[in-house]
């Protein structure tokens, strides 16, 4: 099944939310003025930006993408005097709380219902084994957080679930600790943490899935462009992989090795991927996207593939609901628990549009090249994700969706739908 319309142009992504957060929480710790182009613009990102103003950070907007940050250094930080409020990101309460457990004062952290839903047991326990003090609702398990900071300890932390957040509050918390830190990955995560500490001018090292970090006396300041978000850039490459004949380009995309699971997969399945230009800007590999759409085929993702993809997995439904065959995928379980579950609501958002589809506890399996039935509205439960995802399937396939409450897209990707707009033809 393919759409009638004609799908071309270029794409010019926001720039990397994962990249944007760390940078403003890591400026705002170093000595020194800090320079940040392609900062994305959103919710998400601002909450943070918001949440280093109340530490004390000084973070002035040059342009809606470009912050001047001056550091308040790594121990220059002060007590806020209000609540702060991380708004609908995960990022920037469970990473935050890699700071704030080391700081000599009382913070208390919250956000909208939806992330007061999200689970947090997975900071708190390694933090309070560090030294810190940190209570929050249902057995100190969520949001709100009231943590009290304190002398840290050294540890060596093995996750139990593959989670780049939770490995940078242990890093970032590390800075500040009487030993080395050291987290065990069960599989490697993005590493954009690892990067900018590394040109901040500290010594991180690792070992197979094993990351260090050593306390830190100082951070330098950084320069920093931020490349384009391949998380955004991926529901229009799977729109155009989707669409026979479609054409896209997508210049300046982050194609960090831990970041382009997405591209693996759509290759598997047939789409004609290319990467033009590759480079590096501020530490991180970056390229021009170009994909041509072809006839798709089902595929199996593996376990050890999702960390890789884990944020691209909505997206990654739609290629497969067009696709011939059956998909599957597994090891996905961490989905779960994100903004929405987003194993259980695409199924039901794909249930419901006549897809052949079903859940396992970590995965799902879609049944590709069915019809989509027109005029069916979709709950996109308050996720950016599934939002921006049933839009994209919308118009693959060439069929209106109705999809609830799409204001939520603005955490992290403004602009999308003019974007989705201008190339459709």
């Amino acid at each position: 099944m393919t759409s009638r319309i004609r799908i071309a142009g270029t794409v010019k992504v926001p720039g990397d939310k994962s990249i944007s957060h760390r940078a403003v929480m890591l400026c705002a710790l170093a000595d020194g003025e800090s320079r940040i182009r392609g900062f994305l613009h959103a919710e998400d990102t601002l909450a943070t930006a918001a949440m280093m103003r109340a530490l004390g950070g000084r973070v002035d907007e040059v342009s809606p993408t470009e912050l001047r940050v001056v550091g308040a250094g790594l121990r220059g930080l002060t007590e806020p005097e209000d609540v702060i409020d991380a708004g609908n990101s995960g990022t920037t309460i469970r990473i935050g709380a890699g700071i704030l457990a080391a700081q000599p004062f009382l913070s208390i952290v919250t956000g909208d219902r939806y992330l007061r839903r999200r689970p947090m047991k997975r900071i708190v326990e390694p933090l309070v084994r560090m030294g810190a003090t940190i209570a929050g609702r249902r057995g100190n398990t969520l949001p709100p957080l009231c943590i009290e900071g304190g002398r840290l300890s050294g540890i060596r932390y093995e996750m139990p679930v593959a989670s780049a957040q939770v490995k940078s509050a242990l890093l970032l918390a590390g800075l500040y600790a009487a030993g080395p830190v050291t987290v065990v990955e069960p599989l490697p995560s993005r590493d954009h943490t690892e990067r900018m500490l590394s040109a901040m001018g500290l010594s991180v090292s690792r070992h197979g899935n094993e990351v260090t970090v050593r306390p830190a006396e100082r951070l330098a300041p950084l320069d920093l462009d931020v490349p384009g978000d391949i998380s955004a850039a991926a529901f229009f490459l799977v729109l155009s992989a989707s669409v026979p004949g479609a054409l896209l380009r997508l210049p300046g995309v982050g194609v960090n090795p831990f970041r382009t699971g997405i591209l693996a997969v759509l290759r598997r399945m047939g789409a004609d991927i290319r990467l033009e230009s590759l480079r590096e800007e501020g530490g991180e590999p970056v390229a021009d996207i170009v994909v041509r759409g072809k006839e798709l085929s089902a595929t199996e993702v593996s376990p050890p593939e999702v960390p890789s993809l884990i944020d691209e997995v909505p997206a990654l439904c739609v290629a497969a609901a067009l696709a011939e065959g059956r998909t599957v995928v597994r090891g996905a379980g961490e989905l779960r628990v994100k903004e929405s579950d987003r194993i259980g609501a695409m199924v039901s958002a794909l249930s419901s549009l006549g897809v052949s589809c079903g859940e396992y506890q970590d995965g799902l399996w879609i049944e590709g090249s069915t019809r989509i039935l027109t005029g069916v509205r979709c709950d996109s439960r308050g996720d950016h994700r599934i939002a921006m995802s049933l839009l994209v399937l919308s118009a693959a396939a060439g069929v209106p969706i109705e999809v609830t409450d799409t204001a939520c897209i603005d955490t992290s990707f403004p602009g999308f739908h003019d974007m989705l707009k201008e190339v459709l033809r």
